[in-house]
């Protein structure tokens, strides 16, 4: 079995329309919350700046809870401004943050050997990149899409994104 590893390079934009220029994108940058206290509910927001203009939006990471309800790490990180809690948030899909992963990802995949055949390969993702097995498969191999689809066997259809881990069988 031949592993490849999807991996992060860097943080994702988030797709957030701007309020005051035309740009589709913001980032969050080395990460910064807001917390605000109204009595014993808390809100904490995540805040995310445009690419273009740098204007400063707010994301809704909890609303109105009670401060006793989140454990001392998250309360800590939101106010330390913890880039790695901000990483977190970004990538907890509960939070649903449309993500766009341009470039933002790279595949470690050595090189398949060439016997014995055939050969089948895991795919590992350190982090929830959605992509196309047949685009990541084509890109790793070298080779087109076409061939992918007449030489890779796949319990999964290959054209449906995937974030989590998959195998597949390539045959010679």
């Amino acid at each position: 079995m031949l592993p490849w590893v999807v991996r992060r390079t860097r943080l994702p934009l988030l797709v957030l329309r701007c309020v005051d220029c035309p740009s589709g994108h913001a980032t969050v940058g080395d990460g910064r919350f807001r917390v605000n206290a109204n009595g014993k509910l808390l809100d904490v927001w995540l805040l995310a700046d445009c690419v273009s203009c740098g204007r400063t939006s707010k994301l809704t990471v909890h609303d109105r809870v009670p401060v006793r309800s989140l454990p001392a790490r998250l309360l800590d990180g939101y106010t330390a401004n913890s880039a790695v809690l901000a990483a977190e948030v970004l990538l907890d899909r509960r939070h649903g943050f449309a993500l766009d992963w341009d470039g933002r990802w790279e595949l470690h995949a050595p090189p398949v050997p060439d016997d014995p055949w055939p050969v089948k390969i895991t795919v590992v993702f350190e982090d929830p990149v959605p992509v196309r097995p047949e685009r990541l498969i084509a890109h790793g191999l070298g080779i087109s899409r076409a061939e992918v689809a007449r030489r890779v066997k796949m319990d999964t259809p290959l054209n449906r994104r995937r974030t989590r881990d998959f195998s597949f069988v390539l045959m010679g």
